[in-house]
């Protein structure tokens, strides 16, 4: 029995479920990226090879473990999954690109413009933005329009300038300029945590809660966020490039700015552990429907990857 009083499910549990929300994913991209026979073959293939295979897919299993709480259909779970993937890929494919990060190697493989060219890598990331908001609209996904209307704003503001590129953007900056912790927390608030955000928002949303009644989730998503960085910023120092399936150290090679940098390694695994636990605490109003996000929540600081 955890602190919280439940009963957490354990590490094995856990990545049975992630291992089945990966194969889900797969088999959707599998069917909503059809290689057609003609000159955009290629154009496919590259999204086909950015996507299929690899990654963690912790966002659609934090959308799958939100859904719980309100008994979400598995297939529209599967659906706005795939959507945030879809976005989280995009981002992936244009930070990996020689005018940002410059990255050879993403999930063990070499990354899209390496593997197809920089112009290919580019369209791909485009498409895969553009289809995240298609499958959002279908009313396959979602049948009343206003949830279908709030999804696709909530989705545009985590991804956009208010969101994830805004984040990035300012992690381009902290290459050529010193900032403080507020300021890095800030950073990491907008890049990484904003999509995560969007994930337990959605399950909201979908479960008809109003804003109000989304406090705990807001404080959920907040919490882990960050503690989901400051782990990423952790393995940059000490971790196994064969693991993490990407080079590591290249954000103290840039000078920038992390938590690890600003903390040091010990009082970054504090921070990282308080914010878990917090993050825990806002899930008090729920009974054991919510162990799998408490599950997820303790995973984020003890991956390897």
């Amino acid at each position: 029995m955890s602190a919280s009083g439940y009963d957490v499910i354990g590490n094995e549990a856990l990545l049975i479920a992630a291992q089945q929300m990966a194969e889900d994913i797969d088999s959707a991209f599998d069917v909503f990226i059809p290689v057609p026979d003609d000159p955009r073959r290629r154009l496919y293939e590259a999204m086909r090879y950015a996507t299929i295979g690899g990654g963690k897919r912790i966002r659609p299993l934090l959308i799958r473990a939100a859904g719980n709480l309100f008994s979400l259909d598995p297939q529209q779970v599967i659906r706005i999954g795939l959507a945030v993937e879809c976005i989280h890929v995009y981002s992936l494919i244009h930070d990996d690109l020689p005018a940002m990060d410059d990255d050879d190697l993403r999930r063990g493989k070499p990354t899209a413009h390496k593997a197809f060219d920089e112009a290919t890598a580019i369209l791909a990331g485009d498409c895969l933005h553009d289809l995240a908001f298609e499958i959002l609209v279908d009313e396959a996904t979602y049948p009343d329009p206003f949830i279908r209307c709030e999804l696709v704003r909530a989705l545009a503001l985590a991804s956009g300038p208010q969101g994830m590129a805004g984040g990035q953007m300012m992690d381009l900056v902290a290459e050529t300029q010193e900032f403080d912790l507020p300021t890095i927390t800030r950073l990491q608030q907008l890049k990484t945590g904003a999509i995560i955000g969007f994930c337990v928002e959605a399950a909201a949303i979908m479960g008809h809660v109003p804003h109000e009644g989304r406090t705990g989730l807001h404080g959920y998503a907040r919490d882990i966020g960050l503690a989901f960085q400051i782990a990423d910023d952790l393995m940059d120092v000490r971790g196994d490039a064969e693991l993490a399936g990407k080079a590591l150290g290249k954000d103290a090679a840039a000078g920038k700015q992390t938590f690890v940098s600003l903390l040091g390694v010990e009082r970054a695994q504090q921070q990282a552990q308080l914010l878990v636990e917090q993050a825990k605490a806002h899930l008090h109003d729920y009974d054991e429907r919510a162990d799998l996000l408490r599950a997820i929540a303790d995973y984020v600081i003890k991956r390897d990857r």
